[in-house]
């Protein structure tokens, strides 16, 4: 009977692995897609002769469709079944990354970015159903998810320096080196057994609004840096994004299988959280975007040197993760998140208020401080968030909270691209930016407070 039992489960055993690898190998490209493309912005400027205006676009276009798309991407995965919806993402993906690397244009490689964001946002909720179908065991289950992070955290780590070695060579290699990766996903994926699926309502008058308003607000805030704040396009870009915003609230209100349930946000546990994901991204996301072009336009340094500048930022918070459940447990989640937004505030007022010529090493010691509020935060205040609602609600819930983040990361590139656009000097563009983030990293914290302690 052993013997029946060890042949019967190693079968089971290997689509395990084979479903866990692939999820790992999902979210790291996704996470270094998001993150790589910063340090190269400098090569792709002068190659495609991209403006500041293109280059938020090449990293928005990412960003605001992976944003608007993942509220439905559950559904559609829930709909179709984890392992056919994630072999989609990924082969769309492979795709659009060939796509970005061969761009002979910039409007081209915006095109691709924005498809590799629409292709990333189904593979996003399909690689977490892939790991909950092969782990059914909690305890299991538990150690996949936390190596499915573990892939996202390593592809924060890597991303920088990888990007300027490769952008060393060529530029579009950073989108090129996903075809392999991808591939190898797919192979594994053939190893996985059939996801059931099920019928699940598609919200498409929230899906089409949402979708909308975050873009007519994005195109708004890139378009105020080229053109002005009251340039007529500015201004109806802005517009557009108020009546797409009030049709997604009323398609919201009156649908009958609304994918954002407008109660949920009134709980006061879901707001905050929903504030500190976007405030604590419009920080995370946008000091690597002004902090590159800096680093590379204003002090000279090279796209391996720019890479070099964010490894100890990375670092420090990865060597924090681990323990962060036990410093949970003692302290409490309310005092890790009101810890890592002050932190990540005092980082960004310090690198703002620091003159021009600081030594780089100091730039890169200073935002330690930022990397440290990532473990602080995010993993806290997700645990806050999914242990205050039922776990019928919980990816609906995870939805919401991770696309506030994403809207922040994108809208942060948009204003402080614009910030830097419309400046008297590069480094005016710079401080200001990074003290808006600050603000809203304080003003957080102080919301936090209202959080539960535990």
């Amino acid at each position: 009977m052993n013997a029946t039992t060890t042949v019967s489960s190693a079968p089971a055993l290997r689509h395990s692995r084979a479903a866990l690898f692939a999820a790992v190998t999902g979210f790291f490209v996704i996470t270094l897609d998001a993150v790589v493309v910063n340090v190269a912005l400098r090569q792709i400027s002068l190659d495609l002769g991209a403006t500041i205006t293109g280059l938020q676009w090449i990293v928005d276009g990412y960003t605001l469709l992976f944003a608007s798309c993942l509220l439905s991407a559950g559904a559609f995965s829930d709909r179709i079944g984890a392992r056919r919806a994630y072999g989609i993402g990924m082969a769309a993906f492979v795709i659009t990354s060939l796509g970005c690397g061969l761009a002979p244009t910039v409007g081209v490689l915006i095109l691709a970015r924005i498809l590799q964001g629409t292709a990333a946002a189904v593979m996003l909720p399909a690689s977490m159903a892939l790991i909950g179908e092969a782990f059914p065991d909690p305890a299991k289950r538990a150690r996949a998810v936390g190596m499915w992070a573990m892939g996202g955290a390593l592809a924060s780590i890597s991303g920088p320096v990888l990007g300027g070695l490769l952008s060393l060579v060529d530029w579009r290699l950073i989108f090129l080196i996903n075809l392999p990766v991808g591939a190898a996903a797919l192979i594994l994926l053939g190893r996985v057994p059939r996801s059931a699926h099920r019928t699940v309502p598609v919200d498409w008058a929230g899906q089409l609004t949402a979708f909308a308003a975050m873009g007519a607000l994005t195109y708004g805030a890139i378009e105020a840096g080229a053109a002005g704040i009251t340039a007529p396009l500015t201004l109806i870009a802005f517009a557009a994004a108020g009546v797409a915003g009030a049709g997604f609230v009323i398609a919201e209100r009156r649908g009958p299988h609304p994918m954002v349930p407008l109660p949920l946000l009134r709980d006061r546990t879901m707001a905050v959280s929903i504030g500190i994901g976007f405030s604590y991204m419009v920080g995370y996301f946008g000091l690597p975007f002004v902090m590159s072009l800096y680093a590379q336009q204003e002090r000279g340094l090279s796209p391996v040197e720019t890479g070099a500048l964010f490894v100890p930022m990375m670092l420090g918070g990865a060597i924090l993760t681990p323990f962060i459940a036990r410093l949970s447990e003692r302290l409490g989640a309310r005092t890790l998140i009101i810890g890592g937004l002050t932190l990540m505030a005092a980082g960004l007022t310090v690198i703002a208020l620091l003159p021009g010529g600081t030594p780089i090493w100091v730039l890169a010691a200073v935002m330690i401080l930022v990397g440290l509020a990532g473990p602080l935060v995010i993993p806290t205040i997700t645990a806050v968030l999914l242990n205050s609602f039922d776990r019928q609600r919980a990816g609906t819930v995870s939805g919401i909270f991770n696309t506030s983040r994403q809207i922040g990361g994108a809208l942060a590139v948009a204003v402080f691209g614009s910030l830097l656009a419309r400046s008297t000097t590069f480094l005016q563009g710079f401080s200001t930016s990074l003290l808006i983030a600050a603000g809203l990293a304080l003003a957080m914290s102080v919301l936090a407070t209202r959080l539960p302690r535990r």
